[in-house]
């Protein structure tokens, strides 16, 4: 459907269309190619600083910076300009007895929004400014459509995630939280590579059996040539896993992942995460190993182990304390951990729960935890009850999870009605998944079996039956401890953004029509 432009907003168009006409016929490709800038306006700073205008004066440099014209100030001859590129801003001085008669026509025909090229020397203006004053400039690309004035306000919002290539242009402080969410990622490859990993790619597409390794309703889609359904990956875990019996005893991916779920500001159907899997380790092992790397990551990307986050400050600076969850689910219900996981007084502790919750959406979770296994009615009474009770002011850890809610983590040693696995906390957010892997394939088949027979009760949630996994554990995967981190929600809390759709470049949206 074709946009529908307000009148104004048309002529404006049409006006911009016959300067580029104009232009064209100065002999300058509206929409050339092959003239590039020497230089950054990053570069101009770098080599003045502060320095007053006598002293720029004696080395004015010859420059030649190209970018978007933000703002212009015309004087009859003369006119200012405020410039953006890549690296910063700059401000150019464009004067008829500079730039000469064609290079002042060339002007003339110019508009906010336009792609310049200005050469010439720096000088410091009496305003205080750092400036190139130009000795020649031309138009590189005419912009016709005029940049927006002012966006502010719940619709205009939603507007910039549609259009967020002006949203980049004239918002101020969305290019910086992208260049953040940039040093995150490479600085996790910086870290686990330092740490011995190998970065490897698998597959995005997978076959129904396959589509497993988190609990997620995946998208499906289909391929021609083979006739042969397929599913969108809901995690990198099961093949990454095979890659470690394979003997790759330390790998990870960043990757995109795409589940089937509701839009909301923490979830987004297709997202990034980091999964990496160590042999030889535990859960412990990697709880170690997420407190240096997130400290480590607050210190690079904010420049301090203490992160502002919706005017909370988190500390990043390790150790992090652990929360059980067994416990603190249990004592929510009124009932001992034990008692809890026996299901001793349980549906009836879960009723008055949810009586007590009068109709909200925890009263609706648990209903639905009636319906489950101890173990996944704790877990819901935790994230109903406890969840929002963790520490604010740092990063925390939640252990002690139940047998039934984890179908790929390996059971604990010393109570195997738990297993070993931890979740990492944050503002409220889950940032990690982690566990000792599960690798004796008769518990895996077991437990996907069960998961089998959840789907069949109504659990679209559920895992398939993977049996080229369990066969890969049946060649033996060593004892092994794996995590998964989601970059968007980190880039949240280290770009104090307060949706998920503010660090992510095209979010998905509701389709207007």
């Amino acid at each position: 459907m074709a946009e529908e432009l307000g009148s104004t907003e048309r002529e404006i168009i049409a006006q911009r269309a016959r300067k580029a006409e104009a232009l064209q016929a100065l002999g300058v490709n509206p929409f050339g190619n092959g003239q590039a800038p020497r230089h950054v306006t990053a570069e101009l700073h770098a080599r003045y600083g502060e320095a007053p205008a006598d002293e720029i004066a004696r080395d004015p440099g010859d420059w030649s910076v190209a970018g978007r014209v933000l703002a212009v100030r015309s004087f009859g001859k003369a006119a200012f300009l405020r410039v953006r590129d890549g690296s910063g801003e700059i401000q150019v001085w464009v004067k008829k007895d500079k730039v000469g008669e064609r290079g002042f026509e060339i002007f003339k025909l110019l508009d906010v929004g336009d792609v310049v090229l200005a050469e010439g020397p720096a000088t410091r203006t009496k305003t205080g400014e750092l400036t190139v004053e130009a000795r020649a400039f031309t138009i590189l690309t005419k912009a016709l459509r005029p940049l927006p004035e002012k966006w502010h306000g719940l619709a205009d919002v939603e507007q910039r995630y549609r259009q967020r290539y002006v949203d980049l242009i004239v918002t101020p402080g969305v290019r910086e939280t992208f260049r953040r969410r940039a040093k995150i990622v490479s600085g996790i490859r910086r870290f686990l590579d330092e740490r011995g990993y190998l970065e490897v790619e698998t597959p995005t597409l997978h076959k129904p059996e396959e589509a497993g390794g988190a609990a997620a309703r995946p998208f499906q889609t289909h391929h021609n040539a083979l006739d042969l359904d397929l599913k969108l990956r809901i995690a990198t875990e099961l093949h990454l896993k095979r890659l470690v019996v394979g003997g790759f005893d330390r790998v990870y991916e960043i990757g995109r992942i795409f589940r089937n779920e509701g839009i909301d500001r923490r979830h987004n159907p297709e997202f990034t995460s980091i999964e990496f899997y160590q042999a030889y380790a535990t859960q412990q092992d990697l709880m170690a190993l997420t407190e240096q790397l997130l400290h480590r990551l607050a210190v690079e990307v904010t420049g301090s182990a203490r992160v502002t986050f919706q005017g909370q400050e988190i500390d990043f600076t390790p150790p992090y304390p652990r929360h059980s969850m067994l416990e603190l689910g249990a004592r929510a219900l009124g009932l001992s951990p034990d008692d809890a996981l026996a299901g001793r007084g349980l549906a009836e502790a879960v009723a008055r729960a949810a009586a007590r919750e009068n109709e909200s959406e925890g009263a609706w979770k648990l209903e639905q935890a009636a319906q489950r296994s101890p173990g996944e009615a704790i877990a819901i009474a935790f994230e109903v009850f406890a969840e929002g009770e963790l520490p604010k002011d740092r990063p925390a850890f939640v252990v002690d999870f139940p047998l039934e809610t984890s179908p790929l983590s390996r059971r604990r040693d010393a109570d195997p009605r738990l297993v070993d696995r931890f979740e990492l906390f944050a503002a409220g957010m889950e940032l990690a998944n982690a566990f000792s892997e599960l690798n004796d394939p008769a518990d895996q088949r077991a437990r996907f079996e069960a998961q089998v027979k959840a789907r069949a009760q109504g659990d679209e949630e559920a895992m398939p039956y993977d049996e080229d996994f369990v066969r890969a554990l049946e060649h033996g995967m060593p004892p092994t401890a794996g995590e998964g981190i989601g970059i968007d929600r980190l880039a949240m809390l280290l770009t104090d953004s307060p949706s998920i759709r503010d660090v992510i470049l095209f979010p998905l949206l509701k389709s207007r029509e």
